[in-house]
């Protein structure tokens, strides 16, 4: 996977948007990603976080709309929801919190320009990493930790979850 794949992924995705915000105004539009470190991004453990994250999004929204991209750019979902962006908001940081993969997706909420909504909006503090608990941008923008201690952490989320499971 390249920087090239990877920027036109994400101006696709921001192209997507703009157009379902203008399809369902007044509804809150979420965007799931999921796109684990390093050069590959579709593998059985990225479908397995998709799988949950789409499963864990449909248990607590209802969606007007839905659509699924699997990509090998990174697995992508889209719902709208009749809910107020900062409700939706709320519940989509509930499920990243409290679900058992929850730190392995995003979900955003994603308002004008279009933007995800920050969890600022809501007086939270930023997102953490998921390996030091310093927010995350920080760990990305520093590059503070490897692919592989990232990939590591995200092998023994999982295990833990199969444990319970």
């Amino acid at each position: 996977m390249t920087l090239e794949d990877l920027l036109a992924s994400r101006d696709a995705r921001v192209a997507h948007q703009a157009e379902l915000l203008g399809e369902y105004p007044g509804k809150a539009l979420l965007c799931l990603t999921v796109m684990p470190p390093g050069p590959v991004k579709r593998s059985a453990m990225s479908l397995k976080i998709a799988a949950a994250a789409v499963e864990a999004v449909r248990g607590k929204f209802s969606p007007v709309f839905e659509e699924l991209r699997d990509l090998e750019t990174g697995y992508e979902g889209y719902f709208v929801v009749d809910l107020d962006s900062l409700d939706a908001k709320k519940v989509a940081v509930r499920l990243e919190e409290t679900h058992p993969l929850g730190r392995l997706f995003d979900l955003d909420v994603i308002v004008d320009g279009p933007c995800p909504l920050g969890r600022e909006a809501l007086g939270l503090e930023p997102r953490k990493c998921i390996i030091c608990g310093r927010p995350v941008r920080e760990c990305m923008r520093e590059r503070t930790h490897t692919t592989e201690e990232l990939l590591k952490k995200y092998d023994s989320v999982i295990a833990g979850c199969d444990r319970q499971s």
